[in-house]
């Protein structure tokens, strides 16, 4: 065999003889290795047996690859909510823009609304927009509180006390008015345009506070009805009665907040007509009242009721004074204050 592999003869880069047809061996380009006739790739190094490239590195298959970016979600993310809506303006912003620089102009704003800004975010509201010298803020969204529209109206209220306090130009005061209303809205990214849209709240709870803060006089706060009844007796009011507001078929009852209370029952204030029969919650009062027994057996006990915002926590405690009214007993109620720090009004 040798012999005739010896004697097959072809012209260069021959693969197979000319004379006997036999296969002629290989050499690689890149290493000079004497591959069969059949070999594809070289059996030293892997480079092609056609074209003689040099292999692909080990690690070819585990190259670093760019990942396509995230695309916008298809569908709407806008839901119906729950939320204490706040628009708050500068009052006399265009006779300003009369007497002012429009740079000075611009810092007076800023300042103005930074002020708003600093006590709206104290009580975990969001700034939504500042719409030309105004703030409109939303308490509820995107995080809910059981107390929100107690939020809202102490941060007006915070709002009226530090807006006067602020000197952004030689000669100017500031002023503000509010309006905060309450009720379900949808919100969210409403277009689904991106940014300038995802803040939007659309419904009559919105409308409702615009129109309240152009009907509120300078340093005042005013609040619809619905916001009223949430925070009931927590503030005293002056009763403005109906008011006519465009875009409102019925006149709508508003009521300008003068400050906090002296009320202690938070609970209480937001129920001065009265609470709705406990109903299934028969279990739970029971274990309650077999801890009383055992109280006053010598047998100490601890009760906590945690849970969500909203599910009768209060209206379950309140039960149970009730039924220890005819029981000697000492009560002690204890309340935290939604303000985060001393300086605020409260």
């Amino acid at each position: 065999m040798s012999q005739l592999q010896g004697d097959c003869a072809g012209g260069a880069g021959a693969r197979f003889c000319e004379q006997c047809g036999q296969g002629q061996p290989h050499t690689c380009s890149s290493c000079g290795h004497a591959n069969s006739a059949t070999a594809r790739f070289c059996a030293h190094c892997g480079a092609s047996a056609t074209s003689g490239a040099a292999p692909a590195p080990s690690h070819a298959k585990h190259r670093e690859t760019t990942l396509p970016l995230p695309t916008a979600p298809t569908t709407s993310q806008a839901e119906r909510r729950q939320l204490t809506v706040m628009f708050c303006d500068m009052v006399g912003s265009s006779a300003l823009s009369t007497r002012l620089d429009p740079e000075e102009q611009r810092d007076v704003v800023s300042a103005f609304q930074a002020a708003c800004a600093e006590e709206i975010k104290r009580l975990d509201g969001m700034v939504a927009q500042y719409l030309g010298d105004g703030v409109l803020a939303y308490f509820g969204y995107p995080a809910a509180h059981e107390d929100d529209a107690e939020r809202a109206v102490r941060a007006g209220l915070a709002i009226l006390a530090v807006v006067p306090t602020l000197a952004p130009a030689p000669g100017v005061s500031v002023q503000a008015r509010i309006g905060i209303a309450s009720g379900v809205v949808v919100v969210g990214d409403l277009v689904r345009e991106g940014v300038t849209q995802e803040n939007a709240a659309i419904g009559e709870t919105t409308n409702l506070a615009a129109r309240l803060q152009a009907l509120a006089e300078p340093n005042t706060l005013v609040v619809s009805p619905d916001t009223h009844r949430l925070v009931g007796a927590l503030f005293e009011y002056r009763d403005l009665g109906a008011q006519a507001l465009k875009g409102f078929a019925e006149p709508v009852h508003v009521r300008q907040v003068l400050r906090s209370s002296s009320v202690e029952n938070r609970f209480e204030a937001r129920h001065q007509e009265g609470t709705t029969p406990l109903l299934g919650r028969e279990e739970e009062l029971d274990l309650l009242m077999r801890r009383w027994q055992q109280a006053k057996r010598g047998e100490g006990r601890v009760v906590l009721v945690t849970g969500e915002a909203g599910i009768g926590k209060s209206r379950l405690t309140r039960a149970l004074q009730e039924w220890l009214a005819a029981e000697p007993h000492t009560g002690m109620l204890y309340h935290c204050s939604v303000i985060a720090h001393p300086s605020a009004s409260v």
